[in-house]
């Protein structure tokens, strides 16, 4: 039985344990932290008794119906709609951007067809190709609205001006002509019943599967298996060889009070004289279940540093330069493969991360079964 090593107890590692698992191969799983699930972890709060998504909030969204049946497997997913609230100069708005906001924010009860008629006047229609953030906004929905939701907002959170920051952080027209309030488009949303961790922990109890919790792993011990599927920092995989690459971090301030503290998931504050980003009340991504008190996070963003988790790769053109150099080492690894958010240095959502997963999986049995190589990344990294 060829053993694999899965470094990384994510939902990427999780997936490909399981998939690989099942199909006959004995797998040690390494994670650096004391517990599963990543980012993704949650566990339930002593004091207030709330499901926490202990590195801020996740909402499982998906149009892929092979990936929520998947997930479905391990957990009844709840049904919960993301409904996002902004805050900016002392007035509460609905995001994205919709039919409500617009009448809302300027006075008026247009229609569908009005309103867009009205947003193609304020839109600035001499930048004809966007090339910044600042740009992008401004093009589609206008200055004011610009700065009321977008401006103060991305600069806390990259830590930059949105002149700064390339178009495609703003990849879709942020506005939707109707009363439309999902934060998401996807065709199916839900929550786990029993939080993600509990997910992880059932992809990862196989009897072919051993867990190695709070234990790094090491370059040296790469002999001892056929296999190597990463999911860790690139760069730490090659000792920070060409440097560092950038990430944006998150620290949370938690508060637990009495009942219902803003009566919503989450609220973003736009102004950049609030210091946080955004504060997220975790009881209400559990509304089937009922508590007297809650908690919430309030979330601040910044550079990230040596010894902090790493959130947002930030993909500017010093990282770019530094990842191509570390896709040419990967490439050059035998019996590795790079894969996941940390691995790939790419933003990804969760649907997406178990989707590449299992393909990943999939592709490999597929080299075992009729031959080949397995390459070192099985997306680029760089698109």
């Amino acid at each position: 039985m060829k053993k694999i090593a899965v470094i990384g107890a994510g939902f990427s590692g999780a997936v490909i344990a399981h998939e690989l698992a099942k199909a006959g191969y004995q797998i040690d799983v390494f994670d650096s932290r004391p517990h599963v699930a990543g980012n993704c972890h949650s566990e339930r709060d002593e004091e207030t008794g709330v499901m926490v998504h202990v590195y801020g909030p996740h909402i499982f969204h998906t149009s892929n119906e092979k990936v929520w049946n998947y997930v479905r497997q391990f957990d009844e997913f709840m049904p919960f709609t993301n409904r996002v609230k902004a805050i900016t100069k002392g007035r509460v708005f609905s995001l994205p951007v919709n039919l409500l906001t617009i009448n809302q924010f300027f006075g008026k009860t247009f229609n569908p067809r009005e309103a867009e008629a009205f947003m193609a006047t304020i839109g600035d229609q001499s930048i004809e190709s966007p090339q910044s953030f600042e740009e992008q906004a401004l093009r589609f929905v206008g200055r004011d609205l610009y700065e009321a939701f977008f401006k103060g907002y991305t600069t806390k959170q990259w830590g930059m001006h949105p002149s700064e920051l390339p178009a495609s952080i703003l990849k879709r027209l942020p506005v939707r002509f109707n009363y439309d309030d999902n934060y998401y488009a996807s065709t199916f949303q839900g929550m786990p019943k029993n939080g993600y961790t509990y997910i992880v922990e059932r992809m990862l109890e196989h009897p072919a599967i051993t867990v190695h919790l709070s234990t790094r792993f090491e370059r040296d011990m790469a002999g001892d298996y056929a296999h190597l599927f990463y999911s860790g920092p690139i760069d730490a995989w090659f000792g920070y060889s060409v440097g560092r690459l950038g990430y944006r971090t998150l620290d949370f301030a938690a508060e637990r009070h009495e009942g219902d503290y803003q009566g919503n998931a989450v609220l973003n504050y736009c102004d950049e004289d609030v210091p946080w980003t955004r504060i997220s009340e975790h009881k209400h991504f559990s509304p089937w279940e009922s508590h007297e008190k809650t908690l919430i996070y309030k979330e601040y963003s910044r550079f990230c540093e040596e010894k902090d988790t790493p959130y947002y790769p930030i993909r500017l053109t010093k990282e770019k330069t530094q990842l191509k150099e570390y896709i040419e080492m990967a490439q050059g690894e035998k019996r590795t493969t790079f894969v996941g958010r940390l691995g790939t240095y790419r933003y990804l959502d969760m649907h997406i991360t178990i989707g590449e997963a299992l393909d990943v999986a999939e592709r490999f049995l597929d080299v075992e079964r009729n031959g080949g190589a397995m390459p070192a990344f099985m997306v680029n990294p760089l698109g």
